[in-house]
């Protein structure tokens, strides 16, 4: 089997939907919606090895903890695993007051009995009722017409207003489900939720919830978005109904089009932290709430810890957060490309010289800061890497700042050690390199052991002792300055003969503590630049092994 050439004979473009004057493009989220999150039932029921009672309790508690309102905990109708967990729940006094839980039953006397029964006790609840309206399910799956459809809702409305007459002990609220929406004919959604509405009477202040689901995603987001407009202008009583929806990910756009739906009217969304659920997913709520954050609007949901909150997830779901996710995969706030890393450390050099608080980094489009990450793991180096992103780790892990053409120089070396090696370079690797190449280790030819200074006039004097190939000897060196007089000093002792090009220092830390560091670029005769570093807690000392460094690199 084969994809086919012509697919056309197979599969249709979905109609357009007959929205004249639509009014959701002009239109921004400038607040956040209703969540709800329905890890605990849609996301559980997709998992191989669905979650046990420890295991639903600690991601009730973390959805608490971030701040989610309304929580689908369960299918209580489908076992005696979800029914008792639920009951449990209530039971436990751990569902906070201002935190409502939802359960989700299908149209059936017996069914929504059960689900008003595990929620006993409960000081408010959303007991969520559904039935497939699409014509595929009409024919394929029912048997049924859209008669026989609409009178199950009917009777499922019909439950809902008695179960809770017979419990009045809880404030109950009712969600209805039309479900399979986006493949429903829309005129016949809008007769069936009308024909539930009536049997509620749901009022201003105590509306009932329409879930619109694209339980199948078969469209491009914006023919979502034309539905849930459509819907919303011609639903009698609109404002005694809360819009919610609830979006899959079949084509790859369930963010867009949850997205999408608020702008066309709709008032909460429904979805899972990381976009778990069926197939290939429901809509990601951490995704939806910090595209909100970057546009300065607050979600109302907490992800200041976003490693905990994955933790979490990856725990209890048993599925791994991809790397790639948006906002909470561990490469996403990661450069290797040399020109990215480059943009990115020029953007936080401007961020320390700004006097306000706005955010504008290139490539990061949220302050990873924000979500608890550090910013270590910002540019990490590979063979893709450039001069940008190897002086980000240096500057990051050892506090070294160093000058735009020592850079150049060091990142060569690099470059070289990451095509040897064939993998990403830790800043230790890094770290290592930069010794080997600039500061004194026992194979260098030239090293330190003491050194004093004294004045002639105009003229410096540099006497120090040095291990020159293995051996230790005095050396001295007259010049105009210290730096100088160590260059005529080598130089007098079989070193190469330099010219100073450019130095550089800064301080490492603060305190009593601080140490320098100090950049040295030389030429030699024959046109060559040699760079140095030389680090102490003495800055004139630093500037001595820098020298040194430099002459070593000959």
């Amino acid at each position: 089997m084969t994809m086919l050439r012509d697919p056309s004979v197979k599969y249709s473009a979905f109609p357009q939907v007959p929205l004249a004057h639509r009014e959701w493009p002009a239109r921004t989220i400038t607040r956040a919606p209703i969540w709800l999150s329905t890890d605990l039932r849609d996301g559980n029921q997709s998992l191989i090895d669905p979650m046990d009672a420890e295991k639903k309790t600690r991601f009730f508690d973390l959805l608490v903890k971030a701040g989610f309102k309304e929580i689908e905990v369960g299918f209580p109708a489908s076992g005696a695993t979800d029914f008792d967990y639920i009951q449990g729940l209530v039971r436990s006094g751990r569902i906070p007051d201002d935190v409502t839980p939802q359960v989700l039953t299908q149209s059936r006397s017996d069914l929504i009995r059960t689900s008003f029964d595990s929620l006993a006790g409960a000081r408010t609840a959303i007991i969520h009722v559904y039935n497939a309206l699409a014509p595929a399910w009409r024919k394929i799956v029912f048997g049924m017409d859209k008669a026989d459809i609409k009178a199950i809702a009917i009777d499922g409305a019909k439950q809902l207003r008695d179960n809770a007459a017979r419990l009045p002990d809880t404030d109950w609220r009712f969600q209805y489900s039309p479900e399979c929406f986006s493949t429903t004919e829309l005129d016949f959604s809008i007769e069936v939720c009308e024909a539930v509405m009536e049997i509620l009477q749901p009022a201003v202040d105590k509306p009932i919830i329409l879930n619109l689901p694209a339980t199948v995603e078969a469209a491009t987001p914006n023919i979502y978005a034309d539905q849930i407009e459509y819907f919303a202008k011609n639903l009698p009583n609109r404002d005694r109904a809360i819009i919610s929806l609830h979006t899959h990910n079949d084509r790859g756009t369930g963010v867009a089009a949850a997205e999408l739906g608020l702008l066309a009217g709709a008032d909460r969304v429904e979805g899972c932290l990381f976009g778990n659920g069926e197939r290939t997913g429901n809509t990601c709520l951490v995704t939806i709430a910090l595209n909100m954050y970057t546009q300065g609007v607050d979600p109302q949901l907490d992800f200041s810890n976003i490693d905990e909150v994955i933790g979490v997830v990856e725990y209890c779901n048993q599925l791994p957060v991809h790397p790639r996710h948006p906002y909470g995969g561990a490469l996403v706030y990661t450069a290797f490309s040399g020109s990215h890393q480059d943009a990115i450390k020029k953007g936080f050099a401007a961020r320390e010289r700004q006097n306000d608080e706005r955010w504008e980094v290139p490539y990061l489009p949220i302050d990873p800061a924000d979500l608890g990450r550090s910013y270590e793991a910002v540019i990490r180096v590979n063979s893709q890497s450039g001069k940008g992103g190897v002086a980000w780790v240096l500057e990051q892990d050892k506090g070294l700042k160093l000058p735009k053409k020592m850079q150049a120089s060091f990142s060569h070396i690099v470059q070289a050690l990451a095509d040897e090696t064939s993998r990403e370079l830790t800043a230790d690797d890094i770290w290592h390199a930069f010794e080997r190449a600039y500061l004194a280790t026992s194979s260098k030819r030239f090293q330190l052991v003491d050194w004093s200074e004294t004045h002639a006039g105009a003229d410096r004097i540099f006497a120090g002792k040095l291990t020159i190939d293995g051996a230790e000897r005095s050396v001295s060196g007259r010049g105009n300055g210290l730096m100088s007089s160590v260059i005529a000093a080598l130089a007098e002792s079989g070193g190469p003969v330099m010219d100073i090009v450019d130095y550089s220092e800064h301080a490492i830390g603060q305190g009593s503590n601080v140490q320098a560091a100090a950049y040295v670029e030389c030429r030699t005769a024959d046109g060559r630049s040699l760079f140095g570093c030389g680090l102490d807690t003495d800055v004139a000392t630093a500037s001595v092994r820098a020298i040194l460094s430099a002459a070593n690199g000959a």
